[in-house]
């Protein structure tokens, strides 16, 4: 079965066209106009990915972004018009995976999508399905963590970023190295994208992120796990 999209701009013809090329794909495409009907569709439906335009009537991209993270942890890809650094950031602070600016090729629209949804997408392989270290434990499978007996909801990006740091314990990862290995080579953003996820990351799992237990920084050289 294809895989479902939600396509959300208040641009008709935009929406229009990134419909008829991902159904072109075999994917299923649903479609919102507004924010407020973004969010109670995200909330009836279950979505492998979310296409999210910023600039929205009644509640914008970022409202609906930092909404949707409090109950799912579907991948999120913000559009925006304006290619400001700021918009950027501002999405990955809302809780987005990734983001495309206006105007697009089509084509790299799709590229984007089915590297997230690999990324995304649980491999078939033989590895350790829950991983526990101290009181962390991940399931891989089901991609939940809990720490201390408490679930934590992580968005996708983030899940892997400690997935990937939980199973190389003490190994320290250059912030290019985790953009590569997480967000893969074609990516284009640069390594602040690294940092605001880890900042993201240890306000959810540490319980004192300024001085953090489980995600260390070793200054200069990058980030790991202990």
């Amino acid at each position: 079965m294809g895989k479902r999209i939600l396509v959300v701009d208040d641009e008709k013809l935009i929406v229009k066209g990134i419909r008829f090329s991902l159904e072109q794909d075999g994917m299923e495409v649903d479609t919102a106009y507004d924010g407020e009907e973004a969010l109670q569709k995200i909330k009836d439906n279950e979505y492998d990915m979310i296409l999210l335009d910023i600039m929205l009537p009644k509640l914008n991209g970022f409202e609906v972004c930092q909404q949707v993270r409090e109950f799912s942890a579907v991948p999120i890809v913000m559009l925006t018009a304006k290619g400001e650094d700021m918009d950027k950031i501002l999405g990955l602070e809302y809780g987005a995976d990734d983001y495309i600016t206006k105007p697009f090729n089509i084509l790299e629209v799709k590229a984007r999508i089915k590297a997230i949804m690999r990324r995304t997408t649980p491999k078939q392989k033989e590895v350790s399905k829950i991983i526990e270290s101290g009181d962390m434990r991940l399931d891989c499978d089901g991609r939940r963590v809990y720490a201390a007996g408490r679930e934590i909801n992580l968005t996708a990006k983030e899940f892997e970023l400690l997935e990937l740091l939980i199973r190389n314990p003490n190994k320290v990862y250059s912030r290019d190295n985790l953009l590569k290995l997480v967000w893969g080579t074609d990516y284009p953003g640069d390594v602040r994208t690294v940092d605001v996820h880890i900042r993201r990351l240890r306000e959810k799992i540490e319980i004192n992120p300024s001085e953090p237990k489980y995600v260390h920084t070793k200054w200069g050289v990058g980030y790991y796990f202990a």
